[in-house]
């Protein structure tokens, strides 16, 4: 929200849970719907973040819920050392997860936030291409 705010944009969020999007936000005078997810883990120097609803705060009963792109406009990711993306939903490749931090989604990558507070990072993550 900081983040969007910062670029001059209204944000707000729903009231109650919405299953496909986190936050909506006036930019440029269009209205979007944003997807946000964070991630602490690493694996071989790139951020994994998870896209797919395992159960979310219920017994999971074996379904696996992936993200669809049709229903945001924007996903917006926040990683253990503060890197962010903002990528437009239809670049998202994969419902399950993806991968952050090399060559792939390195045009959607905006400036440094701050850190994800007590996230344990176990390995210095490579840096992309425009970093």
């Amino acid at each position: 929200m900081y983040w969007l705010a910062s670029r001059g944009a209204n944000v707000a969020i729903p009231v109650g849970s919405s299953p496909h999007w986190d936050l909506v936000a006036e930019l440029d005078r269009c209205v979007v719907r944003i997807q946000v997810k964070t991630s602490a883990c690493v694996h071989k120097g790139r951020w994994v973040v998870t896209l797919c609803t395992r159960g979310g705060n219920q017994s999971w009963n074996g379904l696996v819920k992936k993200l669809d792109p049709a229903r945001f406009d924007y996903l917006f990711a926040l990683v253990g050392d503060g890197r962010r993306w903002f990528i437009p939903a239809e670049r998202v490749e994969g419902g399950r997860g993806l991968l952050l931090g090399g060559p792939k989604y390195a045009a959607f990558e905006v400036e440094r936030g701050d850190p994800i507070p007590d996230a344990d990072v176990p390995e210095p993550p490579l840096q992309s291409a425009s970093a």
